[in-house]
């Protein structure tokens, strides 16, 4: 269980030296938007506060998020230049197990196109009982996962670096 006052998007700051030169895609799902674009938001800013120049930093909407593994999977597929994918997305539970089925697709879906593509594809999604669970990640007071999917991407990019270099 997460502590009631801790902002998970705390990190442990690194350098990441080669930055200028990563191209990162961001496919965001346009349900929830208002939950999305804050996540949005919150991974483009770490990006930039990393290197990333904003002219490198590629963004697609789709439908929902589970369209996201094919929109980051048609971005890998026509953007060859792309080092990585984040996909952000917001799913809430309702009345039925429709949250269920969609949440392990878009996991999974998420999962194959990185390993298909051979490029870190990031899961960005929240996926919460409530809208206000999905406020509190989303910027709130457990931070925003957006910033978390960007520093994962990065940390990932580099590990790919130091791997392809050894």
């Amino acid at each position: 269980m997460v502590e009631k006052k801790k902002n998970l998007s705390e990190f442990t700051p690194f350098n990441f030296t080669s930055a200028k030169n990563i191209r990162i895609g961001i496919v965001v799902s346009e349900w929830n938007d208002r939950i999305t674009d804050s996540l949005l938001e919150g991974a483009r800013t770490s990006l930039t506060e990393h290197g990333v120049p904003s002219d490198n930093i590629y963004i697609c909407h789709v439908p929902g998020s589970y369209e996201l593994p094919s929109g980051a999977h048609l971005m890998l597929q026509n953007r060859t230049d792309l080092d990585a994918v984040i996909c952000i997305g917001c799913i809430i539970q309702g009345e039925t197990r429709h949250f269920e089925f969609i949440a392990q697709a878009v996991a999974n879906g998420i999962m194959e196109v990185g390993l298909r593509h051979g490029k870190p594809v990031i899961f960005s999604v929240l996926t919460c009982n409530t809208m206000q669970q999905a406020e509190d990640r989303a910027g709130g007071r457990y931070g925003n996962k957006g910033v978390e999917g960007a520093v994962s991407c990065l940390k990932m990019l580099a590990l790919k670096s130091e791997l392809e270099t050894k």
